[in-house]
């Protein structure tokens, strides 16, 4: 499947429960692990839970095995590893504490280096 393929998959499977506050992340220039992040957020843990099983869910039926699904005996923050593609689906106040979306922005990319803070 097409990475843009699996990103619409994962939207329409999160926007089907209500996932709120939908963010796309293209990390691909930062880091080998993964080329997409799609950050979500969830208004109790019963409700992360139940937007990172539909994650799978739909994956599955499509003929995708997630690798991994982490940070589901709490759920307040639930990681689908799809290989290209990482979800994670968290409470409002978690997503807020860990602030995905600033930290993968402030990295410089690997054509970059940092010298005393700035960009070179």
């Amino acid at each position: 499947m097409q990475i843009d393929d699996l990103k619409t998959l994962v939207i329409d499977a999160l926007e089907s429960l209500k996932g709120q506050d939908i963010a796309t992340l293209d990390v691909s220039r930062l880091t080998s692990v993964t080329d997409l992040m799609v950050v979500a957020s969830g208004t109790s843990t019963r409700h992360v839970s139940a937007l990172a099983n539909r994650v799978v869910e739909n994956t599955k039926e499509q003929g995708l095995q997630p690798l991994g699904v982490e940070g589901q005996a709490g759920s307040d923050w639930v990681l689908v590893d799809l290989g290209e593609l990482v979800v994670h689906v968290m409470l409002v106040e978690t997503r807020r504490l860990y602030d995905l979306e600033r930290l993968w922005s402030d990295l410089p990319s690997d054509g970059e280096t940092e010298v005393r803070g700035e960009r070179v």
